[in-house]
């Protein structure tokens, strides 16, 4: 039997999000662990220096090693401090992996018959996931880019992703040399609801992204909306139901009751090929994800609702919330 392979996420998120599971990925066993650092950069780079060469791979949580536009990325400052705590273990922070899967899962939705042709749809933050944004605008989608105001707190809308690709390069050199917090929930703040931006939660149809910027500033109530985004748990699936959400999607699927981030899955693909990440491209992802059999998640959260009536078709699966 082959040797299990051990991946860990360092996050600077709630350590109440923390989860533990072992599958099998490409006939290789894993475990899959996540330890929430509460905000706590200092300890989340002595965490990944314990953990340099005692484990296979690390994946960096609840921040991004780098904003990515089109051809262009600028390195995140704090993320990169975090990165460097290791010297001879493989670290990732899902980007190479999210890139490819979450324009996969677009196109996956609108192939089992899901509608997105003239869809209201809001991204709360383009920049950390330029891949589906493109994917969302290649599907026809009416898009709201919501980085200025989830991003930066400014409610100015950005509705193209050439006026996106511009303010990148004006804003990104600055920010990503800032403390990662001012922009981003970090800790206990992943938890606070704070809402702001009802109007454009109002007109979406399709609210997609990051789940914790969208938990961020969402209203009390969600009714018959669509969320298309990424790491969730029970409480959250639970949340999202009672604020009257029709049904979510999550890019990575259900493993022991939650969805991982990009980075856990990037970090075990990683582990179990053996190869380095920057030898990874965007197709070898595509394919180790293929090959692997991993599927986007798709529930159907209120009773009263069919999957054929949402247009999800044999896609969504009853919900475990």
């Amino acid at each position: 039997m082959k040797a299990t392979k051990r991946v860990v996420s360092v996050s600077l998120g709630s350590s109440r999000r923390d989860h533990v599971w072992e599958t099998e990925l490409l006939g290789v066993p894993v475990r899959m662990e996540r330890v929430g650092t509460d905000g706590d950069l200092r300890r989340a780079i002595q965490l990944i220096g314990e953990l340099d060469g005692r484990v296979d791979a690390i994946g960096l949580g609840g921040i991004d090693l780098y904003i990515r536009v089109g051809q262009r990325r600028w390195v995140f400052r704090d993320a990169l401090r975090m990165a460097r705590a290791a010297r001879r273990t493989p670290v990732v922070d899902g980007s190479g992996l999210k890139h490819s899967l979450e324009r996969q899962t677009v196109q996956q939705l609108v192939q089992s018959g899901f509608r997105l042709k003239g869809r209201r749809t809001l991204l709360v933050l383009a920049v950390d996931r330029f891949g589906m944004a493109e994917a969302l605008v290649q599907a026809g989608a009416d898009v709201l880019f919501g980085d200025l105001g989830f991003g930066l707190g400014v409610g100015v809308p950005i509705r193209s992703l050439r006026v996106l690709s511009g303010l990148a390069r004006v804003v990104a050199p600055v920010v990503t040399r800032l403390p990662f917090q001012l922009f981003y929930p970090t800790g206990a703040r992943q938890e606070q609801v704070v809402p702001r931006f009802g109007g454009w939660y109002r007109w979406a149809e399709v609210i997609a992204g990051d789940f914790h910027a969208i938990h961020r500033h969402m209203p009390p109530r969600l009714e018959g909306k669509f969320i298309l985004t990424n790491t969730v748990t029970r409480e959250n699936l639970q949340e999202l139901r009672d604020r009257g959400v029709a049904a979510i999607c999550t890019t990575t699927p259900n493993l022991g009751g939650r969805s991982f981030g990009t980075n856990v899955l990037e970090a075990a693909l990683v582990a179990v090929t053996g190869r380095r990440p920057e030898e990874l491209t965007e197709e070898d992802y595509r394919q180790l994800v293929c090959a692997a059999g991993l599927r986007p998640r798709v529930e159907v959260l209120q009773p009263h609702l069919r999957a054929e009536d949402l247009g999800l078709g044999a896609f969504a699966e009853p919900s475990q919330a």
